[in-house]
């Protein structure tokens, strides 16, 4: 079984390793470009846009650093002023600083990146490099000196971003051990500046991993430019990559394969193993390449959600929010649904279909608003007839008990009359209230697009009030995207 789990690791080692150089561009490969027109444009806007976006979130956090401790200083000053003049001594000048650093510098020629490997970003940048220095056609472009200039800037910040995290974590160290020993007093106001600590981190590694997600247009630009056997050479010498590893000159040719096992003698060795394994020695190898992969794969998740090995590995000790760091528009969540009432006295058969938008407040609950129409089907199979039965407004809120099941209730105005024109709804007085209380559960279809079936059941509280009196129990089924 031994032999197995080395052969099982030595398949994981060789899958990771290039034993051959690339192979030669096709031969109708050719040096000219021929780049989409908005290739630039799209780099230049997208870097612009991250370069706001890091920049407004680290003043911000900076200025709740800077609030933060002014709260702690004045505390400190009651019952310690010498310890708290030693304290912050400075620091109020040194969140300023970081914060005019952070707005105004634009970098300089050398676009050096920082912090864990980045493929595309790697790629990106030896791309706008050569461009600029192995094209005369493209040298001089506004566009092309836009996008260089967009992207060390950014690169600029990301680096100033991390200089920040580094001494918002040298001032945690330096109030803890004073904290320690005031927990009662000083306790909250320590535990928020941590947790800005946390959220800062995780914030500029959000921003980093933006940019290192290639959209279609970047991802076809790069596929042109190494078909040229110009830039593979431009790569393996000033791609970071190569200043990692010090690549030799003459990386990726035949030259350097000399002594090295071919694919034929590695599978032959491989297969010499099994087959002293006996009947089952290929299926024993298999179970352990499953199992090696599989440890392999959870380890990487945890290093993951620890930093990504990027200098971000910070342990907090609470429990963080993971949507307080994306964008509102990432926190967003949006839905359909819908429910179908029997006829009475009253009403026909109404159907109605409600969308939604939810906003995350954490990955346990979320509210929103939403709206329905209310279809009418008629009294009967034998007398279905459509028609405009009124309208609904709403509000909702889910918050997650256990699993895939959530409390869920909202208020919701229905227009129960039918209408033709939209004006007709502006009567207030026909409106009436519902109050909703119950249970979702969550069904996870294997569907690309109803990933996430919503089953609901409703007990509409308000609704022994109405006259006439609506249905009490509601069933939902809805979709969330």
């Amino acid at each position: 079984m031994a032999t197995f789990k080395g052969i099982a690791l030595l398949l994981l080692c060789l899958s990771a390793t290039a034993l051959y150089a690339q192979e030669d561009p096709p031969p109708g490969a050719r040096d000219a470009l021929s780049l989409p027109t908005s290739f630039f444009t799209r780099i230049r806007d997208r870097t612009a846009d991250l370069d706001g976006k890091l920049v407004r979130q680290s003043e911000r956090y900076l200025q709740k650093m800077a609030r933060r401790e002014q709260r702690l200083q004045k505390k400190i000053s009651r019952v310690d002023s010498s310890a708290a003049a030693s304290l912050f001594a400075g620091s109020a000048g040194q969140y300023a600083a970081l914060s005019h650093r952070l707005s105004s510098d634009t970098g300089n020629g050398d676009m050096h990146l920082s912090g864990e490997y980045q493929a595309y970003t790697d790629s990106l940048q030896g791309m706008l490099k050569y461009l600029q220095t192995n094209n005369a056609a493209l040298a001089g472009d506004a566009r092309l000196l836009s996008a260089v200039r967009n992207l060390q800037s950014l690169q600029a910040k990301m680096r100033d971003a991390d200089q920040v995290k580094e001494f918002m974590r040298q001032r945690r160290q330096q109030l803890a051990d004073y904290v320690g020993q005031h927990a009662r007093l000083l306790g909250k106001d320590y535990k928020a500046l941590n947790q800005d600590v946390y959220y800062y981190s995780q914030q500029v590694r959000t921003y980093r991993e933006m940019l290192n997600d290639p959209d279609k247009l970047m991802k076809q630009a790069l596929v042109i430019l190494n078909k040229l056997p110009a830039f593979q050479a431009f790569m393996k010498q000033n791609s970071q990559l190569a200043g990692l590893f010090n690549l030799p000159g003459n990386y990726g040719s035949t030259a350097t394969l000399a002594g090295l096992q071919t694919r034929d003698q590695v599978a032959a060795l491989i297969n010499q193993q099994v087959a002293a394994g006996g009947a089952g020695g290929q299926a024993a190898l298999q179970a352990n390449l499953q199992s090696a992969q599989s440890q392999l794969d959870g380890y990487k998740d945890k290093l993951n959600k620890l930093g990504n090995g990027s200098g971000d590995i910070d342990m907090p000790d609470f429990k963080p929010n993971d949507q307080k760091t994306k964008t509102f528009w990432r926190r967003l969540e949006y839905g359909t649904n819908f429910q179908t009432t029997r006829n009475n006295y009253y009403f026909p058969t109404v159907s109605d279909f409600g969308v939604s938008v939810g906003y995350k407040l954490s990955e346990r609950s979320t509210f929103g608003v939403g709206a329905s129409y209310k279809l009418g089907w008629g009294n009967g199979i034998q007398h279905i007839a459509l028609s405009s039965q009124g309208a609904g407004l709403r509000s909702f809120f889910d918050i997650r008990i256990k699993g895939s099941f959530s409390a869920s209730g909202g208020l919701e105005y229905n227009y129960t009359t039918p209408f033709r024109s939209m004006q007709q709804l502006h009567d207030w007085d026909n409106w009436s209230k519902s109050g909703l209380i119950g249970v979702s559960k969550t069904v996870s279809l294997k569907s690309r697009v109803f990933k996430k079936t919503k089953i609901q059941l409703l007990w509409d509280f308000l609704s022994y009030q109405q006259v006439p009196r609506t249905q009490a129990v509601i069933f939902r089924l809805g979709y969330n995207f």
